[in-house]
């Protein structure tokens, strides 16, 4: 009669219950979950199969002490009274992985070093030699649990974790343990002996570990080392039937004739990881692997009814998302085009971005991939396939972000017909139009930027969030902008900083016209990006204006209104901003439009002070100066509200007598000082309405903008 044996196996958080199912199968012995994992009783026959064949398990422990402790000397009394030289030998290395604290052992480290003292004056105490520790590859692993006062001590017969099956030798990005690959599958509802395509492998771990599911190949069939091998309670002559028989199961399995597993994957380098780990696996014979893109994802096997498997890529970070967005979109066209009447399951950190996929879940389960929430969704996809010309158009069901698409395209008819009659490449094409959708839709040329504008504090987050991603897709469809050319940013109003905030270093410039001027843009390495559109006309008129004259621009940003002054023909242009990064973006402006830096100067100050130091007079006079800024470079803070009348009274002294000051800016609600204004000997026309181009129309408080003359 065979002894039985209560054995514990650990496991990820939520799959205590398939573990369970696993182990009743694999041992036929009686078995209860627990936090963390599954109790089950067998004999050692049913320990080693558990071991060879688990594939959730990541860990089987043997428990050897179990008690309460209420000090470390408690925990270390109670490992030096065990009889470990029935367990070890002295000369083998051992290693003490320590998990928990409690308030009198407060440090893993602590704990795992008063297990270690017990070991060792054990073996001393009884005349043996002083056992080696061994980090790397010990002989021997202890395994410690302690929950409050409750320890555990147990032998963990794995040896290395048992996610670990040996057969990958790389990996891609952010790969998926094969614990957690297998109960993807095993949720998945994938049967064996259907296809099973996975549009993108990676390092193909989803695919080998279905792959070895039906080929018997036992998970740890290839292990060179556990940890049991110095166990003195190993039975060799058991092991060796249980793993013989294991091999005998995968020799005497049928290999299909059609491999029904693909794995499709853009990179040709991780597709390569994924073939050698394959054949690692023993399963090479059984995958057939493509290079493609998933938005030209074609069915291999359209006569067959099986199952897409998929953990595509996911995003931590908002700011990362839009080319996802449009990733998932384009996944759930194809799969309604080309898998009618499949299922489907994709793993994912970003519900929603599964929410773009445009599918109904059947089913859903929560899991960790590392320190992550994630989620895997089941599909049954629709028996009726969507048409190459439907999968073309945008979806006009009201899934997705109906009315701002309606909207945006509706805008677009519009304000792009002008925009090519005015020259120009850089325009607005939606602004908040409709409340639940705020943000803007600005064109670049080829390049699309959608910025957010941040919701207000009674919004519900996730739903402020859910409506920006849908945004975001439906922009993609309606405008047919590249996934790699839409740019997503989030605005918040700035606090106590200057607005122009460094937010990337990807150095991407490339021009636009506008009237005729070419103009270098940045979309992502700062908050705006270099040109700022509701100044258009402003910029097209003090262009005008500065004919034959001489010309000043004053906080200048890139420059852009100097570029519109010297291609009119302006006499000479001054140029003053306190950023180098922003002069230099206007020396590049100037070479773009073929302007001399001899009669087009640029100069980085302060531009107060360098007005309270001016000798020179000027004609024509442009300043948009921001709302707020405490810069370390400038003296004193600057508010344009509160100083704007000391900055007329400097800018009349150099502003000759029949000269012009063009004054512009962004502050909602300024109010220009009239009264003062006069008494500095100027007068004020205001000129916003004029100066608000067709794009923003709808915002006619975006800006404000003023012609100041002295009075005749």
């Amino acid at each position: 009669m065979t002894t039985e044996t209560t054995y514990f196996a650990t496991t990820a958080r939520g799959f205590e219950e398939m573990l369970k199912a696993e182990l009743e199968q694999i041992t036929s012995g009686q078995c209860k979950v627990a936090q963390g994992g599954v109790h089950f009783t067998t004999d050692q026959t049913g320990m080693y199969k558990a071991l060879l064949h688990s594939r959730l398990a990541s860990r089987i422990l043997l428990p050897l002490i179990s008690t309460k402790i209420f000090s470390d000397s408690d925990l270390y009394a109670s490992i030096v009274s065990y009889d470990w030289v029935k367990l070890v030998d002295a000369r083998d290395t051992f290693f003490v992985d320590f998990n928990g604290t409690n308030s009198e052992i407060r440090h893993t480290q602590f704990g795992a070093m008063r297990v270690k003292d017990g070991i060792v004056d054990y073996f001393e105490r009884k005349g043996f030699a002083r056992p080696s520790v061994d980090k790397i590859s010990p002989d021997i692993r202890i395994h410690v649990y302690l929950d409050r006062e409750n320890v555990i001590v147990s032998l963990d017969l794995s040896g290395d974790a048992l996610h670990l099956r040996g057969y990958r030798e790389d990996t891609g990005k952010a790969p998926l343990r094969e614990t957690l690959a297998a109960a993807i599958i095993l949720r998945s509802g994938w049967e064996k002996g259907t296809p099973l395509v996975d549009p993108m492998c990676g390092s193909g771990t989803l695919l080998i570990e279905a792959a070895q599911m039906q080929a018997n190949i036992a998970a740890q069939i290839n292990r060179q080392k556990w940890g049991f091998d110095f166990w003195k309670g190993h039975q060799p002559a058991v092991w060796q039937a249980v793993w013989q028989e294991a091999k005998d199961l995968q020799n005497s399995t049928e290999k299909s004739p059609l491999a029904n597993f693909f794995g499709f994957d853009l990179d040709h380098r991780v597709l390569a990881k994924a073939k050698q780990n394959a054949e690692n696996a023993g399963v090479a014979d059984l995958i057939q692997w493509q290079q493609g893109d998933v938005s030209a994802l074609k069915n291999p096997v359209p006569d067959q009814i099986g199952t897409v498997v998929c953990n595509p890529p996911y995003g931590e970070r908002l700011g990362t998302t839009p080319a996802l967005i449009a990733l998932y979109s384009v996944f759930g066209q194809r799969l309604k085009q080309q898998f009618a009447g499949w299922n489907a399951s994709i793993f994912s950190g970003e519900p929603d971005l599964l929410n773009c996929l445009r599918l109904r879940s059947s089913r859903q389960f929560k899991a960790k991939n590392g320190p992550l929430d994630c989620v895997q969704k089941n599909y049954s996809i629709s028996e009726r396939k969507v048409s190459e010309q439907e999968e073309l158009k945008f979806e006009q069901n009201g899934q997705v972000a109906q009315d701002f698409a309606n909207r945006l395209t509706k805008n677009i008819k519009k304000i792009e017909k002008w925009a090519k009659q005015q020259g120009l490449e850089a325009y607005r094409l939606y602004d908040a139009d409709l409340p639940e959708y705020n943000l803007a839709v600005d064109r670049y040329g080829d390049h699309i930027v959608v910025q957010e504008y941040a919701a207000p504090k009674n919004i519900d987050e996730n739903k402020a969030r859910q409506r920006l991603l849908d945004a975001v897709s439906a922009t993609l469809y309606v405008t047919g902008v590249e996934t790699n050319k839409l740019v997503l940013k989030v605005r918040q109003k700035q606090k106590g900083t200057n607005q122009y905030e460094k937010l990337a270093n990807k150095g991407e410039y490339f021009y636009v016209e506008e009237y005729g001027a070419k103009l270098w843009v940045n979309l992502t390495d700062y908050l705006d990006t270099g040109l700022f559109l509701d100044h258009r006309l402003t910029r097209k008129m003090v262009g005008e204006m500065a004919k034959g004259k001489t010309f000043l621009n004053l906080f200048a940003y890139t420059g852009s209104a100097t570029i519109h002054a010297a291609l009119n023909g302006a006499k000479s242009t001054t140029t003053v901003d306190m950023s180098n990064t922003y002069l230099n973006w206007a020396e590049q402006n100037l070479e773009l439009n073929d302007l001399s830096l001899r009669t087009n100067r640029l100069i980085q100050s302060d531009c107060l002070q360098w007005l309270a130091e001016c000798r020179e007079r000027f004609e024509v006079i442009f300043v948009d100066p921001p709302t707020f800024s405490n810069s370390k470079r400038m003296e004193n803070s600057w508010d344009v509200q509160r100083d704007h009348i000391e900055l007329m009274r400097k800018l009349k002294r150099i502003l000759t007598q029949d000269g012009t000051i063009v004054f512009s800016n962004n502050k909602r609600g300024f109010k220009m000082d009239l009264e003062r204004l006069a008494e500095l000997g100027l007068s004020a026309e205001n000129i916003t309405k004029k100066t608000l181009p067709l794009d923003f129309e709808r915002n006619p408080h975006i800006h404000n903008c003023w012609i100041i003359k002295n009075v005749a």
